[in-house]
């Protein structure tokens, strides 16, 4: 458990709260019970429930696996009542504890964003996380001009993979971004005594944030798409003219091979006492391939 205060405010952070901490909220603080039972209950889906004495969120935020190179959600729960806000992290959001972090250390940071009520602390914390999400989208963005490079490079087997993996992390980046709208527009439009109303316009401008994140996303997700269509293309054309190669060149061997059965059936070989036969019958075939490429090229096969 973490706690910073600055006048009248105290914000409380725990990281995957236990037992414990349960036992402390409910002898401190006059919260809910089911909005208590809610802040330790993993919930794989965005909540906001008003109650007599407080307000509880679930939200999702988008964090990136290294390992698996993709876009995970990470839950967040969040109690906010008239002095407190209280956050629970279920795995460590690295955003979140550099924004604490950062009020802890500085009177100058708690002062800006600590100095009016918990609600104002809470739209300065969604603000922060909605942000924190375009430089993710930036290096989405770099990785499809990588990818796109590769491509037209003629690494299209190395990028069949490469598409895939960015594919899935927009995907799934995809997918927890979008219910967090319906969150940031209920906090807009509810009417508690602890959300001023002034800040009705300010949740109004994290959902204008929250588009503008969908609209980045839906265009790499076009961009992704018709990358691997491309890539696609430029794989079968490949296939196409290797297979056409081995056809071409399976055609004009097979006269020279029914030639050579041709003989070895027959038990006098034409020339065969020649000291020339070999080189006689090898001419024979060559002219025979020639005439063929000859054939494929008067139908332009070739």
């Amino acid at each position: 458990m973490k706690t910073v205060e600055f006048k009248n405010i105290t914000w409380i952070d725990f990281v995957d709260p236990s037992a414990d901490d349960v036992l402390y909220l409910q002898e401190n603080f006059d919260i809910h019970p089911l909005a208590i039972e809610e802040f330790v209950t993993p919930t794989y889906r965005p909540k906001a429930t008003q109650y007599e004495n407080c307000i509880f969120l679930t939200i999702h935020i988008p964090l990136f696996n290294v390992a698996t190179r993709t876009t995970y959600p990470g839950e967040l729960d969040i109690v906010l009542t008239k002095d407190h806000l209280i956050t629970g992290q279920a795995k460590e959001i690295y955003q979140l504890d550099d924004f604490f972090a950062k009020l802890a250390n500085n009177e100058g940071q708690r002062r800006l964003y600590m100095n009016k009520t918990p609600a104002h602390l809470l739209y300065s914390i969604l603000e922060m996380l909605l942000e924190s999400c375009f430089p993710r989208i930036d290096h989405i963005h770099k990785k499809l001009e990588n990818i796109e490079e590769q491509v037209f490079n003629g690494k299209e087997k190395e990028m069949v993979f490469e598409i895939s993996v960015v594919k899935r992390d927009i995907l799934n980046f995809r997918r927890t971004l979008k219910p967090q709208r319906h969150i940031i527009e209920s906090l807009s439009q509810m009417k508690s005594p602890l959300i001023v109303p002034e800040l009705s316009a300010y949740f109004q401008d994290l959902t204008g944030t929250n588009i503008r994140l969908w609209n980045a996303l839906e265009s790499n997700k076009e961009t992704i798409e018709s990358m691997e269509e491309t890539n696609n293309s430029l794989l079968s054309n490949k296939l196409d003219f290797t297979m056409k190669v081995l056809t071409v060149f399976s055609a004009i061997m097979m006269p020279m091979t029914v030639y050579s059965n041709i003989l070895a059936m027959s038990a006098d070989i034409p020339f065969g006492k020649s000291p020339h036969a070999f080189a006689i019958h090898t001419s024979i075939m060559l002219f025979i391939s020639l005439c063929t490429i000859v054939v494929f090229k008067m139908r332009k096969w070739l």
